[in-house]
């Protein structure tokens, strides 16, 4: 009875960051929670991660790379043909390649990926130098050093690191973001008590 003296009490919690708080708090916790699970599952199983993430992105290529054909060939007639068919050709070939021998395109995505991760760190840390002496330059330079000395681990264990690299960073990723949406969904949860607390 009360509840409908004060209808304000039976409305959903609206906030500008969380929306209706009430509600979601408890998914973006649940998610987040699921994510740190799978996480820390695939801190275990890299390896296998590792195969299925570049299997599944040799797939991707090469189903794009077949629907790119069959719109260059629907599209006939238009001055960019012969490029889409090859590009096509060149996704789907990468794809199938890929898809057939996961394990040896990990170890070259790894290998190119460390390299990748030095040359940043190099950049990040002339990025660093060059606000030196404004707030946060120290940061700058300490990622880009922690960004070297990363890519340098994985360069230093090729071709053995491509083997389990890449499924290491979606495990630690995975991992991260499920922090995050607890931390979030948390913080959700204290706004909706708050607001509930207040009426």
């Amino acid at each position: 009875m009360a509840d409908q003296d004060n209808p304000s009490r039976t409305m959903s919690v609206m906030h500008p960051l969380f929306g209706d708080a009430k509600k979601n708090w408890g998914w973006l916790l649940g998610f987040g929670v699921l994510s740190v699970i799978l996480g820390t599952v695939g801190l275990g199983m890299t390896p296998y991660l590792t195969t299925f993430s570049v299997t599944f992105f040799g797939a991707l290529l090469a189903v794009g790379g077949a629907f790119q054909l069959v719109d260059a060939f629907k599209c006939r007639g238009w001055k960019g043909t012969v490029i889409n068919v090859l590009i096509g050709l060149i996704y789907l070939g990468a794809g199938l390649i890929i898809a057939i021998d996961p394990l040896r395109a990990a170890v070259v995505l790894t290998f190119l990926l460390g390299g990748v991760v030095i040359v940043v760190g190099i950049l990040r840390i002339g990025m660093g130098l060059q606000h030196k002496g404004t707030s946060g330059w120290v940061w700058a330079l300490f990622g880009g050093v922690i960004s070297i000395l990363l890519g340098v681990l994985v360069l230093s264990r090729w071709p053995v690191s491509g083997t389990w690299v890449i499924g290491l960073v979606i495990a630690v990723e995975l991992i991260v973001n499920g922090w995050t949406y607890i931390l979030v969904g948390l913080a959700a949860r204290r706004v909706s008590r708050e607001a509930e607390g207040s009426q």
